[in-house]
């Protein structure tokens, strides 16, 4: 057999321009791409970047007034800064490497992707436009997807600052949804982070004064055991509590942007809360039963942020480690000290998790030793062969199915992929755990087994798949059985939920085909449109079940064109008061909600 010579010379080396580079590469400068449906879809990246620089100006003492608008599409943020350099409008917004967040006299600590970022916004615009006042003076620049078209300078007395307004590119982000509560949450953050900022969006006002406790008290309310801990200076900020939930709780940031896989930051910030308390208590508490039930959220300002990605998921820096640690130390030593009502009850609640892990203990340990005696591979488990712990590109792929019944699974393991995907099937309905110990996972072979096919018995840094998908018929007992494993994460694995690794998968409703053409149907209405579109009588099969869909059909379902719907946690505190409502053991209250809103 003969392999093709390509012809491998100069010709075939090409230079892209900056432009062409991030149309072209945009994955790279602002991660995934996405619908609008997702916190980190490219949309709200756009928009984070033209506020990221008005924020940035606040920072620097300049402008505390930031106006977000978002109309039919079209994104617009204005701030009363001090307004780009009329003279270098064009190239602030056009050239890359270009800004003053290079200039350390300028800005300190920038949020901004220094130099890249609404280029990146201007590049993947279909329309994009950069209005500058200064000095009774206006420049605005009109682009299309990167290309200046028009570029003129009037009088004009409106105050000073920055108008970006753009329109996302259809040709790359296609038919994108704009999702009114991931921009409030935005929204929000930037409000907790920015003490005295007020920010706008369509008219709603955000402010906060009490800086990341007034984030912690929308986020466990009531739930908290004891009044938040807050301390701030000028580089860093953190705030904690205790809640009776499972797991640990963080929200991190460096320079405003939201941290969501930590960091360095972050783990310092763990490990000093646990020095000051083994301290202040003369002690020598275990980590985790110091973490059991803790909620933080930690901020800090940096001059010069490694982050190990373009879209700045996780700081890297490792040389302030050790300066983040002594000062968190150092500073809870002196709160605990003058507030000794909150230590004794910190140190209550830790003493407490001591008892419960020493409970739990003893129960692990029979049900690791029954594990072993039953097989050494998980029962109902057919794994895939890479893992999100692997760290490469494979197993970022990893996904999990959690299926009910054999037939179900059975159509999922002759179909998926055996690199990536892989299938667990659970026997039946799984125990409702609202209201139990921990410890109901190790008496409950079912839910402890599937714990260990993840992998996050001790956390998040162990999860074996980067998505789990609950994949349950589309009948009652479907819906039942999802609800019963969304209390099972959300009880327990919080962090998984909130990490986004928690899927459902969406299969079709209904198969509409004649002899030439067949079309699945995800809804009524799809339905609907496809029996119009092929005419008298086509043959209808309603799919009740996914062990009804043959593994032949079933493979496109879980393949490039997979509905995904991510199941999100806007705060912590409306899971436990939801979980208590339709979980809980008020059955009367349930029943009557049910009949007066059942259609």
């Amino acid at each position: 057999m003969s392999i093709p010579l390509h012809n491998y010379d100069e010709e075939k080396i090409k230079t892209l321009s900056s432009l062409e580079h991030i149309r072209l590469r945009s994955g790279m400068y602002i991660g995934r791409i996405g619908d609008g449906s997702n916190y980190d879809d490219g949309i709200y990246v756009l928009l984070k970047e033209a506020v990221d620089n008005s924020v940035d100006e606040y920072i620097m003492g300049y402008g505390d007034r930031i106006i977000v608008e978002i109309k039919d599409k079209t994104f617009a943020v204005r701030d009363y800064g001090r307004g780009i350099p009329l003279g270098k409008l064009i190239e602030c917004v056009s050239t890359i490497n270009t800004g003053a967040k290079y200039n350390d006299d300028v800005f300190q600590f920038s949020v901004g992707l220094n130099g890249v970022g609404t280029k990146a916004v201007n590049a993947l615009s279909k329309k994009f436009i950069a209005a500058s006042y200064r000095n009774g003076e206006c420049r605005m620049v009109t682009f299309e997807r990167g290309v200046l078209k028009s570029d003129k300078t009037i009088k004009d007395n409106k105050p000073d600052g920055t108008l970006i307004q753009f329109i996302p590119d259809d040709e790359i982000f296609g038919d994108f949804q704009v999702v009114d509560d991931i921009i409030k949450k935005r929204m929000y953050h930037y409000a907790y982070l920015n003490s005295g900022l007020k920010l706008f969006y369509n008219k709603r006002a955000f402010e906060s004064s009490n800086g990341l406790k007034d984030l912690l008290e929308s986020e466990v309310g009531s739930d908290k055991i004891y009044d938040i801990v807050r301390f701030k200076d000028k580089y860093l900020e953190y705030s904690f509590c205790h809640t009776n939930n499972y797991g640990e709780t963080y929200f991190s940031f460096v320079n405003g942007q939201h941290t969501g896989d930590g960091g360095t930051h972050q783990s310092a910030f763990r490990e000093g809360v646990l020095k000051a308390i083994n301290e202040y208590s003369d002690k020598s508490f275990n980590s985790v039963d110091v973490r059991e039930g803790f909620v933080g959220a930690v901020a800090i300002k940096l001059k010069d942020p490694i982050f190990e990605s373009q879209t700045k998921n996780k700081l890297g820096n490792t040389d302030i480690k050790s300066k983040i640690i002594n000062e968190v130390k150092d500073s809870l030593l002196v709160y605990l000290h003058r507030n000794k009502v909150v230590g004794d009850k910190i140190i209550e609640k830790i003493k407490f998790n001591e008892n419960l892990r020493s409970d739990l203990q003893q129960v692990q340990k029979e049900a690791r030793e029954k594990a072993k005696k039953i097989q050494l591979n998980i029962p109902k488990l057919k794994d895939c062969k890479k893992h999100f712990c692997d760290n490469d590109k494979l197993g970022e792929n990893s996904t999990i199915f959690i299926t009910e019944g054999q037939s179900a699974s059975g159509s999922i393991v002759s179909s998926r992929d055996v690199y990536t995907q892989a299938v667990y099937s659970l026997r039946g309905k799984p125990l409702n755990v609202f209201g139990m110990r921990k410890d109901a996972i190790y008496k409950n072979e079912e839910l402890y087994n599937l714990m260990r096919a993840l992998g996050i018995e001790d956390g998040i840094e162990g999860l074996r798949y980067n998505k789990i998908v609950i994949a349950t018929d589309a009948d009652v007992d479907g819906f039942h059985i999802r609800n019963l494993l969304l209390t099972y994460f959300l009880v327990y694995f919080e962090f998984v939920v909130l990490a986004g690794h928690l899927y459902i998968l969406e299969t079709p409703l209904f198969r509409v085909r004649n002899k030439k053409e067949t079309i699945y149907c995800f809804s009524e209405e799809e339905k609907l449109n496809a029996i119009k579109k092929l005419g008298k009588n086509p043959e209808i099969t309603r799919f009740k079940g996914l062990g009804e869909i043959s593994p032949k059909e079933f493979g496109q379902f879980i393949g490039k064109d997979i509905k995904l719907q991510n199941v999100k946690v806007e705060q912590t505190t409306e899971v436990k008061k939801s979980l208590n409502f339709f979980m809980g053991k008020n059955s009367p209250e349930r029943k009557e909600y049910i009949m007066t809103n059942l259609v």
